[in-house]
């Protein structure tokens, strides 16, 4: 199956602003592809540039689609390690571009077998339910969220933090009081401390029943991970410590991290993504589902490899309920409360929606 042209789009869904201890944004910069083959058949896939996290931008993202998508054409879209290995010969890195293209193959793939995207992997559908994320703000206005949040049936809350420690440990005080014992707590720093800071704030918000911490400090304190895991009574997931299975069996050896966080925009997509699930089940290291600011698009391509990964116990998804003021995704994974689901048509079973498309920038190769 000959891979004839790519379309890439600008795809740029407005939110409302979003901040974490790097920075806020008030847009997702985002880009859509379809990889079309002789055969009818093509391939969607998306990816979320998070600068501040990941170091790509909309633009680099764009640029290098423009590069994939040559060296793609007249190639084989079935070969998809060959195809994903064209990639990396070319470019280190860029990640969270190479994630769309990777998605499209899967798509291209399914949709040939004529299957779901989840039973081509070998999956099964099981119960997935997301937590709900609060962004940075004064403690009394992320207790009112997170209250808000529960009124509304979620019973899981991901709060950010990462800024100044005592007042970090503040904002978990409001927001355990203000949510009562039993909501469950879990907490992102994104890499916002240093190691004393850390030190402080775990110690400080153990006594509020946290489930775990997501990446304390910076990678470049990786090597003091396991010290802070011998001081911390909150367990630590590692984040942007794993981008690939390589990352994942260096913090599983050395005894860094309780669980692991996968997102295809650090793993370049499902295949790699699929190593690290593997890599961690072995070591019997539990494993969540993240992503950036993704649309429903590139989150059912994520539903479908959570259900054949069942390592993964952890559910960060709710990309599409943190602030985004435009859905421009037809078909696809839905939201029933704070559960996700999605229905059986081949492939990833989302798409572009065509009107919001013909809105957006677009190249094609």
């Amino acid at each position: 199956m000959e891979i004839t042209h790519t379309d890439i789009y600008r795809f740029s869904i407005k939110m409302e602003p979003f901040t974490i201890a790097t920075g806020t944004m008030d847009y997702a910069q985002n880009v859509f592809i379809r990889v079309h083959t002789d055969s009818g058949i093509y391939g969607v896939g998306e990816c979320s540039a998070f600068p501040m996290i990941v170091g790509e931008t909309q633009e680099t993202c764009l640029a290098m689609a423009r590069e994939f998508a040559r060296l793609w054409k007249r190639e084989d879209a079935l070969d998809i390690p060959a195809r994903l290995q064209q990639l990396h010969n070319f470019t280190a890195g860029n990640t969270t571009i190479k994630s769309a293209f990777d998605m499209a193959l899967y798509d291209i793939a399914a949709k040939n077998a004529g299957l779901p995207l989840y039973k081509y992997l070998g999956g099964e559908r099981r119960k997935v339910e997301t937590d709900i994320t609060i962004g940075i703000g004064t403690p009394q206005d992320m207790a009112n969220k997170a209250l808000e949040f529960k009124q509304n049936g979620a019973s899981v809350l991901k709060v950010k933090l990462g800024k100044k420690a005592t007042d970090d440990v503040e904002r978990i005080r409001v927001i355990r009081q203000a949510v009562g014992k039993d909501m469950k707590i879990r907490v992102d720093a994104n890499q916002g401390w240093t190691f004393d800071a850390a030190v402080y704030a775990l110690q400080a918000i153990g006594r509020y029943n946290i489930e775990f911490c997501e990446q304390p400090m910076r990678t470049w304190y990786n090597d003091r991970l396991t010290e802070l895991m011998s001081l911390s009574p909150v367990k630590i997931m590692a984040d942007e410590s794993v981008y690939n299975h390589h990352d994942a069996r260096v913090q599983i050896n050395s005894g860094s991290c309780h669980y692991i966080n996968i997102k295809f925009s650090k793993s370049g997509g499902i295949c790699e993504a699929i190593k690290i699930h593997d890599t961690a089940a072995e070591k019997n290291i539990p494993c969540m589902m993240g992503g950036m600011l993704e649309s429903r698009i590139a989150l059912s391509a994520k539903l479908h490899f959570v259900y054949s990964s069942p390592n993964i116990k952890f559910f960060d998804m709710d990309t599409c309920m943190i602030g985004h003021l435009e859905d421009p995704c037809v078909g696809g994974v839905r939201y029933k409360g704070y559960f996700l689901d999605i229905n059986d048509a081949p492939g990833i079973g989302a798409d572009g929606d065509d009107a919001f498309l013909a809105e957006c920038e677009r190249f094609t190769v």
